[in-house]
């Protein structure tokens, strides 16, 4: 058995606050590097290891120079959720005045579920500043136990970063709660990303359903507008239409922020947006079930307030091994935030975009076909929903941008995507890798849906997919793409694999990913990053490290029974030192298949309330 670098001390992450491991100082240095491969680490054996995060994971470097050094990860928790630093816990919840929400206990709300992390470089007088945004994607439960998911606002932190030039540790020196009034507050987000131009784009996933707001019947199922009134506190009325959106923040050198809410990218059960290397194309994932993959192009480079948005279209070649396709663009449409604004200011509703009819599902499971001038789609994002629509006269900006998932169907794009998720770019192949968390429902091949695009084997371990990019593609029009950075082939790269259930629960091999989530791309170490979100099949999730030129997959990091790995970021060069930036999030959300034992004694040695924000070191920059 490896010798075990816990975090701090072994099982004090879970019993006692934890302190970072040391970085060494003779880590530091920016040498031209040939090649990176990281060495990875045994999965947890033991319980005190499976109730930690902890790394026993290496990195071989290699130089350009000639000669190659070993270096040892290390992972290091910046801050808890619950910490407070100057008088400002980290996941506090807040209303829309700035005064922290409480429980039913009378306890503020603290959320257990950091998620996205943009480490942002100001440049300034006497070196750089560096803050870290991180937003907090639910509230999992209150200090009752009570289940708050979807119930609450959500929030944005900003902290101070300070880097130790002598080892390269990172500290938190402050932090403040992000004011997300602009834009009425902040839905569920989930994963984001650092754009070209230095602004943190987060998102909003599982976009509350505008039909339901019009048609009681269908919201028994459906994420109501609970959080949002919370927010609010009764200085206005919610509006579905202004939730499902991309947030954008902006940070000066004096740490002040400003939020928008771009609605030009769609309305979507968004995963993050990924800017591509013109600075003008976005790739979007969006999560759920039945779910649709987009492609945004700006009107100018660093600006997403204007552009055009399609939809793809997954022309299938091959079923083997995840499944292979061509992918063709459908042109949603064309139009601004100013537009989109004064559109949703007007009080536009669902039943104002489009007629609906009664969809009657037949005995043999088909469905019987739609009346005259409607279109039968199937499109969802908590399930997969067949509905019969009819776009009103007029409407086809507000569909693109407000029903963005349904008008893609109404179209004739795929909505059959299950639990897309990650989104990232390698820039220098020109290519793109997106996590699919599973492939099920409508990835498999269902003949009696109303479209069926997707026909693949099940695979509930999920993979990661890539997609090869290329030049002034035509749409579904036949109109020219204006855009060098268009998706034109995808096709399964790294698998996971499902098993019978073993001695601890797991139900997919722990040495390959299962339910693939967080992607981030480092382009000076050629590797591909690949964080878990594995809430049934895996029993501890990981954070992987996938070189793209060798095919090598190494597990780098363990994260506590439950936890979600989240927050991924690669940072090549900072300071003299390479980061990984990586957190988890509801550490005992255990799996259904646990075995009981190992339950018990994992309960005991976590603490569901804290959650981390942190990285991995050890890493000289690369160059």
């Amino acid at each position: 058995m490896l010798k075990k670098r816990f975090l701090a001390t072994a099982v004090g992450m879970a019993l006692a606050s934890a302190a970072a491991s040391p970085v060494m100082a003779s880590v530091k240095g920016t040498i031209p590097v040939k090649s990176v491969e990281f060495i990875g680490m045994a999965a947890p054996e033991t319980a005190e290891e499976r109730a930690v995060a902890y790394t026993t994971a290496k990195v071989k470097v290699t130089f350009k120079s000639g000669g190659s050094r070993v270096y040892d990860l290390n992972y290091n928790a910046l801050f808890h959720n619950t910490d407070t630093i100057g008088g400002v816990t980290a996941g506090a919840i807040y209303d829309v005045t700035g005064t922290p929400l409480l429980d039913s206990n009378g306890n503020p709300m603290i959320a257990e579920t950091p998620d996205a992390n943009s480490l942002i470089r100001i440049p300034a007088k006497g070196g750089d500043k560096l803050f870290l945004i991180t937003h907090f994607e639910y509230d999992w439960l209150d200090t009752a136990g009570a289940d708050q998911y979807g119930k609450q606002p959500m929030t944005m932190s900003l902290a101070n970063i300070e880097q130790d030039g002598k080892n390269g540790k990172l500290s938190a020196t402050g932090i403040r709660n992000i004011d997300m009034s602009a834009i009425d507050g902040l839905w569920i987000p989930c994963a984001g990303s650092l754009s070209p131009w230095n602004t943190h784009l987060g998102s909003e996933e599982y976009e509350p359903d505008a039909r339901c707001q019009v048609e009681r019947s269908c919201a028994s199922g459906a994420i109501g507008l609970e959080s949002m009134e919370r927010y609010l506190a009764g200085t206005k009325t919610p509006n579905v239409y202004n939730y499902g959106i991309v947030p954008e923040v902006m940070v000066s050198k004096n740490g002040e922020t400003k939020v928008v809410g771009h609605r030009t990218l769609g309305r979507v059960s968004r995963e993050l947006v990924q800017v591509l290397p013109d600075e003008r194309t976005a790739i979007q994932g969006d999560d759920g079930t039945y779910n649709v993959l987009t492609l945004f192009v700006a009107d100018r480079k660093r600006d997403l307030s204007a552009g055009t948005l399609y939809a793809a279209k997954w022309i299938q070649t091959s079923a083997e091994n995840g499944g292979e396709a061509d992918l063709a663009w459908v042109r949603l449409g064309h139009s601004s935030d100013a537009e989109l604004e004064a559109l949703v200011g007007s009080g536009v509703t669902f039943a104002d975009i489009f007629e609906t009819a009664p969809v009657n599902k037949l005995a043999d499971g088909s469905y019987e076909a739609p009346p005259a001038g409607f279109k039968q789609i199937i499109a969802g994002h908590n399930k997969g929903l067949v509905e019969n629509l009819k776009l009103k006269p007029g409407m086809e900006t507000a569909a693109a941008f407000l029903e963005t998932r349904r008008y893609a169907a109404y179209l004739g794009a795929t909505t059959e995507f299950e639990k897309f998720e990650g989104v990232t770019v390698n820039a220098r192949d020109r290519k793109v890798y997106l996590a699919m968390t599973r492939m099920s429902s409508g990835m498999e091949d269902k003949p009696k849906d109303p479209a069926n695009h997707i026909r693949i084997p099940k695979l509930l371990a999920g993979a990661v997919y890539q997609m090869d990019l290329a030049t002034w593609k035509l749409d579904t029009e036949g109109h020219r793409i204006d855009s060098r950075y268009v998706g034109t082939h995808m096709k399964a790269l790294v698998l996971g694999q499902d098993i019978p259930k073993d001695a601890a629960g797991n139900t997919a091999a722990v040495d390959k990913i299962a339910n693939p989530d967080n992607l981030k791309f480092s382009e000076k170490m050629r590797t591909l990053f690949i964080g878990e979100d594995s809430s049934t099949l895996h029993i501890n999730n990981f954070l992987w490290a996938y070189n793209v030129d060798t095919g090598k997959l190494s597990r780098i990091l363990s994260l506590p029974a439950g936890a979600e790995s989240t927050g991924l970021q690669a940072i090549d060069s900072l300071g003299g030192y390479a980061y990984i930036m990586s957190n988890y999030q509801h550490a005992g959300d255990f799996s259904s298949n646990i075995d009981p034992a190992l339950k018990g004694q994992l309960e005991p040695l976590i603490d569901k309330s804290k959650a981390a924000v942190g990285y991995l070191g050890g890493m000289p920059a690369f160059k």
